[in-house]
């Protein structure tokens, strides 16, 4: 519900002071813009303050949650690292063969389907890192 609430405000926070300005010309400007700034940040932080705090009948569930959730948020940061880092280490690889690939095919026409393989296996990098990254999540 919170959520919804949220939304719903974050999203006239940026339309009303829209439409008052298109309804009022370009020389009110800065005001709507002030306003748009201020409505914006204003339902950002009453959206932080009301999702951070916590009620008393709620905190024996919250630290039980806790607990359950650092083990999930772990699996998490586990899977973002293992997709982030295959796909940095694919694209370092496939920008050295793909560019030795271009030069030995500028030289030899027969070579491409070797450099194409060489390409192709440092693309095998990132799926192996999505694959990885799928078994962990599996285990969630």
């Amino acid at each position: 519900m919170l959520v919804t609430i949220t939304s719903i405000a974050l999203i006239l926070s940026v339309a009303v002071p829209l439409i008052a300005y298109l309804r009022m010309g370009k020389k009110h400007g800065k005001g709507m813009l002030a306003a748009n700034v201020i409505s914006f940040f204003s339902v950002v932080l009453v959206a932080t303050v009301c999702a951070f705090t916590t009620t008393p009948a709620l905190a024996d569930t919250a630290a039980e949650t806790a607990a359950a959730a650092a083990g999930d948020g772990m699996a998490y940061l586990a899977a973002a690292l293992v997709t982030g880092l295959a796909c940095i280490g694919a694209g370092i690889a496939v920008a050295a063969a793909a560019s030795a690939a271009l030069g030995a095919i500028s030289e030899n026409d027969k070579i491409m389907g070797k450099a194409l393989i060489f390409v192709a296996l440092a693309e095998g990098i990132a799926l192996y890192g999505l694959l990885v990254t799928f078994m962990i999540l599996g285990q969630m």
